[in-house]
């Protein structure tokens, strides 16, 4: 058996305990009923739109920059006063993962969603009625910013209760939406800045956004065995653990009648995957977007003539646009899905070599070529980046997961890109730029392959606890919960360590029974308020 990637799981999603009778069944070697996530049916419309709302998450806060001129004009402000509006509304989709974490645990995916589009929506329409810079800042930074937020991490929630076996497919199909989006949003921008003026164009793209509404109402929960209707007197019986079409774990009503559950689990900090990821999303965060943002003004200091400069970007978007679908499709291949926190890790040090390489390149062909190799390896990190998180923590800690990892990254995005631009005007020179930018990506991706691999070899070394012992954790339930396999996917094996380690998979026996269940739930996505 190939050596695994420890840590990340084969099957995030775990399973109901099923009735004694069906026990027994499993326990005799019978078969086994179908719980997982669908891996089709509506989950196409879900991903359909997933699609749309990471297009409008990514490509929105740079497509709104073809207005900065007009912007600038009008309120006699600076090119970098004015560019705080992209800033705020990227800050916003960033730092606000942890409110968006709370929101869909406490209401749901949907009801998140459609009020996250009205947000945006409203942001741009009175952005257009703006007066002062500082209006632009509340309405089209903060208010759209946080409808995008709001709609961008429920849809990868939702993704993941949908696909599992097709799982890394479906997300690189979703973040093919950034690209795609990017190339069609700003030449729709010019358009409508053309014809009606900035006040127009901020009009008609706030009615734009209103499509977000309905990608946030087709994020029904999925169905499935284990789903109790809500008003079932039953479900208030003391020891009942309700449950949601998926089999994920919702929470547990104790004696008395009263449920308890986390709104935020912090506690996934303490998960040595976990750390791990965000340590690597922070260095990669600081050199991944900054080539990107010097691409064109470091083609014209080269002497490229500006039609030709403007185009290099087009380049990296065109290629981006192929590079997410093929590699969730490779990503998604039996061989390779136990190892994808180390194609992740490819992919990274990839894109670092490839910002060293190109720090000294002059000429278009040479530039061109940096663009398709920028573009591959930028597409390859876009597909894996949340498949790798939703792999190591499982779908029930993925919501709070994600949002403290978007909150890690907004930092690294608050300090890589302004302080790259600080030192283009002290130094004026680009190549030191690209060379730091790279060198960030390059040990982004050599520490998570040598952290996941060093993780790896404690775990196997460390003595399997009893499993028995009255300080057992929720945390070590859920993760045997978790080990279960579905489809094709590669059972993992593994062993299992204290809490707040990297803990590994079991691989249950044919004949094993089911989990026990547990006390308390974590925190996830309770499809019966969506």
């Amino acid at each position: 058996m190939p050596l695994p990637c420890l840590g990340y799981r084969s099957s995030p999603l775990p399973l109901v305990p099923p009735p004694p009778a069906e026990a027994a069944a499993m326990g005799a070697g019978g078969p086994r009923p179908a719980a997982g996530p669908p891996d089709g049916g509506w989950g196409w419309a879900v991903l359909g739109a997933c699609f749309v709302v990471t297009g409008f998450a990514y490509g929105f806060p740079k497509a709104v920059s073809v207005f900065f001129r007009a912007l600038m004009r009008d309120f006699g402000a600076g090119y970098s006063d004015t560019a705080w509006v992209s800033s705020i509304m990227l800050a916003m989709l960033y730092g606000t993962g942890p409110v968006s974490s709370i929101l869909v645990t406490r209401f749901g995916c949907r009801p998140v969603m459609l009020v996250g589009g009205l947000l945006a929506s409203a942001g741009m329409v009175l952005a257009s009625f703006a007066t002062r810079l500082v209006e632009l800042y509340l309405t089209a930074g903060v208010l759209t910013g946080l409808g995008l937020a709001l709609n961008f991490q429920p849809s990868l929630i939702m993704l993941g209760l949908y696909f599992e076996r097709r799982r890394p497919l479906a997300n690189g199909l979703a973040a093919a939406g950034s690209p795609v989006f990017l190339s069609a949003l700003s030449p729709l921008g010019q358009q409508l800045l053309e014809r009606f003026g900035w006040r127009g164009g901020f009009l008609l793209l706030g009615g734009l956004l209103l499509h977000c509404c309905a990608c946030g109402a087709v994020m029904r929960p999925p169905p499935g065995p284990g789903q109790r209707p809500r008003g079932d007197s039953a479900s208030d019986a003391p020891g009942e653990m309700e449950t949601d079409g998926a089999g994920l774990r919702l929470r547990e009503a104790p004696p008395g009648g009263r449920t308890r559950r986390r709104l935020l689990d912090v506690a996934v900090c303490a998960d040595r995957a976990f750390a791990v990821y965000a340590v690597t999303k922070f260095l990669m965060a600081l050199g991944l977007f900054v080539p990107a943002i010097l691409l064109v003004n470091y083609a014209k200091d080269a002497g490229v003539p500006d039609a030709d400069a403007a185009f290099l970007l087009s380049i990296v978007g065109f290629v981006d646009i192929v590079a997410r679908p093929a590699c969730g499709a490779l990503a998604g291949l039996a061989r390779l899905r136990p190892h994808v926190a180390y194609l992740f890790s490819l992919a990274l040090v990839a894109n670092g070599l490839t910002d060293l390489s190109s720090a000294r390149a002059r000429s278009y062909g040479a530039l061109v070529a940096f663009c398709v190799a920028f573009g591959l390896s930028y597409g390859m990190v876009g597909a894996l980046q949340f498949e790798v998180l939703m792999a190591a923590v499982g779908a029930h800690r993925f919501p709070s997961a994600l949002g403290l990892v978007l909150l890690v990254e907004a930092v690294a995005v608050l300090i890589g890109p302004p302080s790259a631009g600080r030192l283009v005007d002290a130094l004026k020179n680009y190549e030191i730029i690209f060379y730091l930018a790279g060198s960030e990506v390059v040990l982004a991706g050599v520490f998570m392959a040598v952290a996941t691999n060093c993780c790896l070899r404690c775990s196997q070394d460390a003595p399997p606890s009893s499993g028995t012992e009255g300080g057992a954790s929720d945390t070590e339930d859920a993760e045997a919960e978790d080990a279960e396999a579905e489809g094709d996917s590669e059972p993992l094996p593994t062993c299992s360590e204290e809490p707040g380690g990297l803990e590994a998979l079991e691989v249950p026996s044919p004949g094993a029974g089911p989990s026990e269940p547990e006390v308390e739930a974590e925190p996830g996505v309770d499809p019966e308020t969506v």
